[in-house]
């Protein structure tokens, strides 16, 4: 009898392990850290290149408009993991569940609106949801939009996003940054590609970098 329930109980804890590998192996890698295949770049002529060690390179070019890279895939409801370092005088973010409109601009392939995670240097506003492109500037609140230095400049940054339902949560560094349910952004933009943007730059301005590394995504 001792045997026959040491034997259940291997079996057991066997099937929990399993079910924890499972869990673990649902996130998937959207950059192969190779080269920008399942890739898309739409909008600007900023220029992305893979680096070693596994990095996308963003560099800007005066004259153009706002650049991003974006994955072929759309994500609804997520958790998103990437790092990222940018240069001070350089303004980036990250677009989730974004989409291209051809009514607002480019010819190939429509401006891209959405959700946009911002990345910039503290003390500043890194972490916090602006509305690319959508009309309605910042989608956090004027209240909660508050100067932080959780950012750390010249640095990599480790930032963490959950989008479930209308809720978009972001974290810098383990910091909560942002918490926003906005139900008007969600009916609009249910879900769509992540885009990694190079912001454009005015004129004798840069040129600027930004790099992304260890991207990880998740359905939930």
């Amino acid at each position: 009898m001792r045997k026959m329930m040491t034997t259940a109980l291997l079996a057991a804890l066997t099937l929990s392990f399993v079910g924890v590998a499972s869990a673990a192996d649902s996130w998937t890698e959207p950059f192969n850290g190779k080269d920008l295949t399942g890739w898309t770049q739409k909008n600007g002529t900023a220029t992305y290149v893979v680096e070693d060690g596994g990095v996308i390179r963003g560099k800007t070019k005066e004259g153009s408009p706002n650049s991003f890279l974006c994955t072929d895939k759309d994500y609804g409801d997520f958790e998103l993991e990437f790092d990222v370092k940018c240069d001070d005088g350089l303004n980036s973010g990250v677009q989730i569940r974004s989409q291209t409109a051809e009514a607002k601009g480019d010819a190939k392939y429509g401006r891209v609106n959405g959700p946009q995670v911002e990345i910039e240097k503290s003390t500043g506003e890194a972490g916090y949801v602006y509305g690319e492109a959508t009309g309605r500037g910042w989608l956090t609140p004027q209240e909660r939009l508050k100067p932080h230095d959780h950012f750390k400049n010249g640095e990599w940054n480790h930032y963490r996003v959950i989008a479930k339902g209308p809720r978009i949560q972001t974290f810098i560094n383990g910091e909560a940054i942002e918490d926003l349910t906005d139900a008007e952004i969600y009916k609009t933009h249910p879900k769509g590609f992540i885009g990694l943007q190079v912001h454009g730059i005015g004129k004798g301005q840069g040129p600027y970098e930004v790099r992304w590394k260890n991207i990880k995504i998740k359905s939930l």
